[in-house]
């Protein structure tokens, strides 16, 4: 039995690969893509989706909508400079190809109404679009089964400031509104988890590259920038929390320790804008996520390593920098 999903994204590096965890898990019955400003420049994320759905060999299969282009009240911060342009310079024609009319808020509305308590979403992106779709439509979080987040740090280090990780800091009033909305949510957090378990170091990157496979060179390609900049940074490896919350939805199994937390964001503090206080239960307070704190880590490496040795065909070739082409 498959499960309904949509991905709200900002596309760029392990974001592709939870796209392509998305279109390409048999268990997984993507609804639509929605997009919302984050990492890159907001047109780049969008050619960034339909560049993973081509190397998927799902392009024009998958609907693609466009969201909140800026944070609800405060402006777009980007991460370009660790993401590059999020593809590692790849491009293809988008002639022919491109978002749908109707807004990513309204997508996620409809989405959920029309199946009430079956749709999930995995949000790795800066929560805009939940927080927007759940003032638009009251019953909105009543009608998602299960909200996926990347997000926040379980009282731990930042990856944006000492403080605060990225989807949370964009948009902190967003994330707030999110975790009072009302929603089944579970949170897969930068540290520890991420740091911990979600980093693949050289060794195991090497072995994707090895793949040969035209999603493992678009793998090894996306994530090259961010990469350096974790080495540059001292983190040796490339991080993948996007895919692994996309997976945790589909193989809860991978998921071997989590537990009940109020989950609650600052945005009036001048050092901790977007810093996820994660109370665990002795402060009085009532659950409202649940937060993952261990996973599979060989698991995980095993199941994209597996992902990414799939042989897809390209729609349309992706060009690379130097002239060659995927596909």
């Amino acid at each position: 039995m498959t499960i309904p999903l949509v991905i709200d994204t900002d596309t760029a590096q392990d974001d592709c690969v939870a796209l392509l965890v998305a279109l390409l898990d048999p268990l997984a019955d993507l609804r639509a893509i929605t997009m919302v400003a984050g990492n890159v420049g907001f047109d780049q994320q969008v050619r960034n989706a339909f560049l993973t759905l081509n190397v998927a060999g799902r392009l024009g299969e998958v609907p693609v909508h466009t969201g909140c282009r800026r944070p609800l009240v405060r402006d777009w911060v980007s991460a370009e400079n660790v993401h590059g342009d999020g593809v590692g310079g790849m491009s293809m024609d988008m002639a022919g190809h491109g978002p749908q009319a109707e807004h990513g808020v309204d997508a996620l509305i409809r989405l959920a109404a029309e199946r009430p308590g079956e749709l999930s979403i995995v949000a790795i992106g800066p929560l805009t679009n939940l927080a927007a779709a759940s003032v638009k439509d009251p019953d909105f979080a009543r009608n998602v089964k299960a909200l996926y987040v990347m997000g926040g740090s379980n009282n731990g280090h930042g990856n944006i400031t000492a403080a605060a990780e990225f989807n949370f800091y964009v948009d902190p009033e967003a994330a707030k509104a999110v975790f009072r909305a009302g929603f089944e949510i579970t949170v897969l957090p930068w540290d520890p988890v991420t740091l911990r378990h979600a980093l693949f170091a050289q060794p195991a990157l090497d072995e994707l590259a090895a793949l040969g496979t035209p999603i493992s060179e678009f793998f090894t390609r996306a994530c090259a920038a961010t990469l350096e900049f974790n080495r540059n940074v001292g983190i040796d490896g490339s991080t993948h929390p996007d895919s692994l919350t996309a997976a945790a939805l589909l193989h809860p199994e991978l998921v071997t320790r989590a537990a009940g937390y109020h989950v609650d964001i600052e945005t009036a503090g001048e050092l901790t804008r977007g810093y996820s206080a994660m109370s665990w239960g002795i402060h009085g307070l009532t659950e409202n996520a649940t937060v993952i704190e261990e996973i599979d880590s060989a698991g995980f490496y095993r199941y994209l390593r597996d992902l990414l040795a799939k042989k897809t065909t390209c729609r349309l070739p992706i060009l690379l920098p130097d002239g060659a082409t995927i596909g």
